[in-house]
């Protein structure tokens, strides 16, 4: 070996990647940070968009790509990025889009810190905001400004999973050319498309049945005007946003088996919903397709019968019972989250709503009782049994 040979060679350089005429089945996982360039011209050309590269993953990187590219599939949209969360999804689309001076109504029973958003953070950028039964099209119509330039709606409530007037608010905001913001995280794409029914922006929390596993946090948000994609990319990039690339690579692998966990959960859920109201003390049950529901046919024509894997429900005795129940309930992970491929039980009077003041809960029906279930995959008997016996144990406790 020459001298010069072995001057060049050092621990310190990367390692080539081994070439291969054959290609790996599983999606690489590319943590990489940043990107190398041939030359000064050649990073031109990529930042000005002639050639494809990634440079700096807060500005992209390949899993975060490959993830999108799903979802878009899956929404019938084109553009849309990964980010690090689903209120990081939220805010992307929020500071993207609005400036001081603006308006934004939001439904009255949002996600609970997208309702610190709208309540507390928004403001302080001189954004007012409103909150308004996203059920009555009147409440809405009546909470419109001359300013108003977003509405943010979940087509299924949480927790008390009540159906929003999409139609309708669909058709106020092309009327008064606002914004129309659909969180689609609990109806996924398989139940309702919002591009379908006249939405500007779609936003996800991956994190929930998308990716299904409790083990990777990240967000997507598209919006169907380029122009509004681009403002909504560059936010995230400045702000930092990024979705990391092994929760992508989780999120990817998860979405492998997501028409077949979401198919058996939402059986699961209907069966569940079922049983419950059948219980003594169970005094509410809330599932979309349930002929007691509220909203059913409007969850009937909206979900084409699609109740999807949440079930809400109600046992009375407040906190004591509620203590009781999840104690019974061992097998159930007692968990503020959705979407895992397990069920999960949560509190939102302790969870999510527990900045809402009492009255404010009970204003929009959560009590200390009240319950809401991500149902899972596993057997609907098992699943009946046990919170037979979880609720029975919390009549017990009154």
């Amino acid at each position: 070996m020459t001298d010069s040979s072995k001057s060049s060679k050092t621990l310190v350089r990367r390692t080539p990647w081994p070439g291969s005429v054959s290609r790996p089945v599983v999606t690489p996982l590319q943590p990489s940070v940043v990107y190398r360039s041939d030359s000064p011209d050649q990073l031109d050309q990529q930042y000005a968009g002639d050639v494809s590269g990634f440079t700096y993953s807060r500005e992209g990187h390949p899993n975060a790509s490959v993830l999108a590219r799903k979802i878009d599939m899956m929404e019938g949209a084109e553009g849309g990025i990964a980010v690090a969360s689903g209120m990081a999804a939220v805010t992307a689309a929020m500071l993207g889009l609005l400036r001081s001076g603006d308006h934004v109504i939001g439904g009255d029973q949002l996600y609970g810190r997208s309702l610190r958003l709208m309540s507390q953070d928004l403001p302080r950028f001189g954004i007012t905001t409103t909150l308004a039964d996203p059920t009555d099209i009147g409440a809405i119509e009546a909470a419109v400004q001359d300013n108003t330039r977003m509405i943010l709606v979940e087509v299924v409530s949480n927790p008390t999973l009540r159906i929003a007037d999409m139609e309708g608010i669909a058709a106020l905001a092309r009327e008064k050319g606002i914004l129309l913001v659909v969180d689609n995280t609990f109806t996924t794409p398989t139940a309702y498309r919002p591009f379908e029914h006249g939405a500007d922006v779609i936003v996800h929390s991956v994190t929930k049945l998308l990716a299904g596993h409790s083990d990777a946090m990240l967000g997507y948000v598209v919006a169907r005007d380029p122009a509004h994609q681009e403002a909504i990319t560059g936010t995230a990039v400045t702000m930092g946003l990024t979705a990391s690339p092994f929760d992508c690579w989780l999120a990817e692998r998860g979405l492998y088996s997501f028409d077949l966990r979401y198919r058996a959960a939402s059986e699961n859920a209907a069966a569940l919903a079922d049983h419950l109201a059948g219980l003594a003390g169970v005094s509410r049950v809330l599932y979309p397709t349930r002929p007691d529901h509220p909203d059913h046919n409007r969850a009937t024509a909206l979900l084409g019968g699609q109740g999807g894997n949440m079930v809400s429900f109600e046992v009375a005795g407040g906190r004591a019972a509620a203590n009781a129940l999840t104690l019974a309930a061992e097998n159930i992970a007692f968990a503020p989250t959705l979407g895992d491929i397990g069920t999960t039980l949560s509190h939102p009077a302790s969870s999510s709503h527990r900045a809402l003041s009492a009255q404010e809960r009970a204003t929009i029906g959560i009590s200390e009782g009240f319950f809401r279930v991500s149902v899972g995959v596993e057997p609907a008997e098992m699943l009946c049994k046990e919170f037979g016996q979880a609720v029975a144990a919390a009549a017990s406790s009154t």
